[in-house]
C-alpha cells in the first residue's frame, strides 16, 4: 500500500551554536500536491530544505533534530546527491547555471548521454563520446514542457534571467525519478506573463503526482497554485492550513505575526512642474547589457522625485541604471544636477554622488565571504576615505564607528542576522537585499538608483525597504530611480514611470494612470497611438 505522504518532516529541530534557527517543525506533503512554504526572510525556510537536502552545512554543524521519511520510511539524507537519488529535486532562487555552456549540457549537466565508438570499444565505456543527439532531444522535450521556444544550443551566457529560471525547471523535469520538487522563490526575476506560465508549468508536474514545495513571497500565487500551506515564523511552525481556507490578508498577517502591517505602502504621487529643477539628464542613452540591451533612451528626471522606470523581462529597463553608474559600456549624455556624468567610469558614478543597489546582489552587490559590517562600508571607505583613522601616518580601519554604524544599520533595516561580524553570505536573500541597501545609504547619495530592490524579499521585509525609499525621499529631499518589474510596487511609491520595450522609452506616465494605459505602453503602444486607431477605425 502506497503512503500518504511522499514527505513527511517531524519535528524538525537545528541549532547554530546557541541559536536556535528551528524548533520542532513539522511537514507534510502528498504526491501531487503543491504545498507553499512562507515565512519572513530569517524565519527557518532556508534551514529547512537545507536540511531535507542534507546540505554540508547542516552535517558540519552537529546535524539536525527530529527525522525525515520519503514515502513512510525513515531515512537519513546525506548530501544533495543523495536527495536527488531518493527522487528530490530543487529549482533555486539563485541560478546553478554554468554561462559557459549550451542549454542542452546545463540541462544534461552529470546526467550526459553517451554513446560507443572504436575507442572505447577496445579500451572502455570512459572513451566514449556525448550522444548529443540524444540529449538534445531530451532538452527538447524538457524545454517544450514548460513552454519555451529557445533553440536547446543556445548558450547560457547572456540569457535574460526570466529565461534562466525556465531553464533550471527544465533541468529538474528532465530527471528521471523525480517524486519531490522545492521551487525556491521561481517566479521572482519573472514579468507576470512568464510567472502565470511557470505556474500553469507547476500544475502540469504536480498533475503528474510529482509533489512540489513552493517558496515564495508572492501570496496571490500561494492562493492560485498551492493546495495547502505551512507558515513560519522565527524558527517555529506558525501554522498550517489549507489554501480554500484562508485569503492573502490572513496569510500576510500570520507571516509578519502584526496585525496591521499586511497593507501595501502607497505614497501620494506628486506633480512637478515643467521648470522644476532636474536632478538627472539622459540623452540618447543606449548600454550595452547582455539580455537588457538600451537602444535610444532620453528622459528627466526631477530633484526630490521618485521616478519609477518598468516594463517587461529582458526589454532594456535594468541597463539604463546598469549603464549610467558604469557597470556596462554606454554612450550618449547624461548630466547629474546639470554636471556631465563621465559614462563606463564606476568610481567616477559614486565620486559624482549616485550609488546603486543592484539587481544582481551575489554577483555586483556583495563580497559574500566578508562580515556584513565590512560589506556595509566597502564603497564610503574606498571612495570618500570614511571609517578610517590615522595612526603614526598609517591609514587604518575606524572599527568602532564602523560597528555603530553597522549596528544602526542592521536596526533600522531589520536585517536579520547574529550580529555584524556574520558573513554576508551565509544570510538569506532578503536579507543580502538589506545588506545591498545599507551600502548604498551609506555613501549619502545624492542620487539613488535602486534596482528590483525587493527581489526575493518577504511581505514584511518589501514594505519596511519600500517605506524606507519614502522616507529617504521625504524627510532628507534624496532623488531616487527605481527600477521593478513589480507595477505595483513603481505605481506605490513613484511620483512618474517610465516605461520601456524594446531598448526604448515608450511612455512616461503618472503613478495613478489607468492600468490600460500601462497595459499599452508595457506592449510597446502609446497611450495617444491606441486612440489615433480608435479614432481611425
Amino acid at each position: 500500500m502506497a503512503a500518504e505522504y511522499v514527505l513527511e518532516m517531524r519535528d524538525i529541530t537545528k541549532k547554530y551554536g546557541e541559536n536556535t534557527v528551528l524548533s520542532g517543525v513539522s511537514l507534510k506533503v502528498r504526491p501531487g500536491e503543491i504545498h507553499a512554504l512562507l515565512g519572513e526572510n530569517g524565519a527557518g525556510k532556508s534551514t529547512l530544505m537545507n536540511v531535507l537536502f542534507g546540505m554540508p552545512v547542516i552535517h558540519a554543524t552537529g546535524g539536525f533534530g527530529g527525522e525525515v521519511l520519503i514515502d513512510g520510511q525513515k531515512t537519513m539524507i546525506a548530501s544533495p546527491h543523495d536527495a536527488m537519488l531518493k527522487g528530490i529535486g530543487m529549482v533555486h532562487q539563485e541560478f546553478m547555471l554554468l554561462p559557459g555552456f549550451t542549454i542542452t549540457e546545463n540541462i544534461k549537466l552529470n546526467r550526459e548521454i553517451s554513446k560507443p565508438n572504436a575507442i572505447s570499444r577496445l579500451l572502455g565505456k570512459n572513451m566514449e563520446t556525448l550522444d548529443m543527439a540524444t540529449m538534445s532531444q531530451d532538452a527538447r522535450k524538457a524545454l517544450d514542457s514548460v513552454g519555451m521556444s529557445i533553440d536547446e544550443y543556445t548558450m547560457v551566457a547572456g540569457l535574460p534571467v526570466g529565461y534562466m529560471q525556465f531553464v533550471e525547471i527544465a533541468r529538474e523535469i528532465d530527471k528521471t525519478g523525480v517524486r519531490l520538487l522545492v521551487f525556491d522563490e521561481p517566479t521572482a526575476v519573472l514579468t507576470e506573463s512568464e510567472a502565470t506560465q511557470l505556474l500553469s508549468v507547476m500544475r502540469d508536474i504536480a498533475a503528474r503526482g510529482i509533489a512540489i514545495i513552493f517558496i515564495t513571497h508572492r501570496l496571490d500565487e500561494v492562493i492560485t497554485a498551492a493546495d495547502g500551506i505551512i507558515i513560519l515564523r522565527d524558527g517555529q511552525l506558525v501554522t498550517e492550513l489549507r489554501t480554500k481556507d484562508t485569503d492573502v490578508t490572513e496569510l500576510a498577517e500570520l507571516m509578519i505575526g502584526r496585525k496591521g502591517e499586511a497593507s501595501f505602502v502607497t505614497a501620494q504621487p506628486r506633480v512637478f512642474p515643467k521648470d522644476a529643477p532636474v536632478a538627472l539628464h539622459a540623452e540618447h542613452l543606449a548600454v550595452d547589457m547582455p539580455g537588457e540591451i538600451v537602444h535610444d533612451v532620453s528622459f528627466d528626471v526631477h530633484e526630490g522625485e521618485i521616478f519609477g522606470i518598468g516594463g517587461l523581462a529582458g526589454q532594456g529597463k535594468v541597463g539604463i541604471p546598469n549603464g549610467i553608474m558604469g557597470v556596462y559600456d554606454a554612450e550618449g549624455s547624461v548630466e547629474l544636477f546639470g554636471k556631465p556624468v563621465q559614462l563606463n567610469n564606476a568610481r567616477a558614478a559614486l565620486q559624482d554622488g549616485m550609488a546603486m543597489v543592484s539587481e544582481d546582489r551575489r554577483g555586483v552587490g556583495l563580497l559574500l565571504g566578508e562580515s556584513i559590517e565590512d560589506n556595509i562600508v566597502f564603497n564610503a571607505m574606498q571612495i570618500k576615505d570614511e571609517f578610517t583613522k590615522k595612526i603614526l601616518g598609517a591609514k587604518l580601519k575606524d572599527g568602532k564607528a564602523i560597528r555603530k554604524h553597522a549596528n544602526d544599520m542592521i536596526r533600522e533595516l531589520d536585517i536579520r542576522c547574529f550580529g555584524p561580524m556574520q558573513h554576508t553570505g551565509t544570510l538569506s536573500g532578503g536579507n543580502q537585499q538589506k545588506v545591498c541597501i545599507a551600502r548604498a545609504l551609506t555613501m549619502k547619495p545624492r542620487l539613488l538608483f535602486v534596482s528590483e530592490p525587493t527581489r526575493g524579499i518577504d511581505i514584511g521585509a518589501k514594505k519596511l525597504v519600500l517605506e524606507t525609499l519614502v522616507k529617504l525621499n521625504r524627510e532628507q529631499g534624496m532623488t531616487i530611480v527605481m527600477v521593478s518589474s513589480e507595477l505595483q510596487e513603481l505605481r506605490s511609491i513613484c511620483d512618474r514611470i517610465a516605461i520601456v520595450s524594446e531598448g526604448k522609452l515608450v511612455d512616461v506616465l503618472g503613478a495613478d494612470a489607468s492600468d490600460a494605459d500601462f497595459g499599452l505602453a508595457m506592449s510597446g503602444i502609446k497611450p495617444d497611438e491606441r486612440r489615433k486607431k480608435g479614432g481611425d477605425a
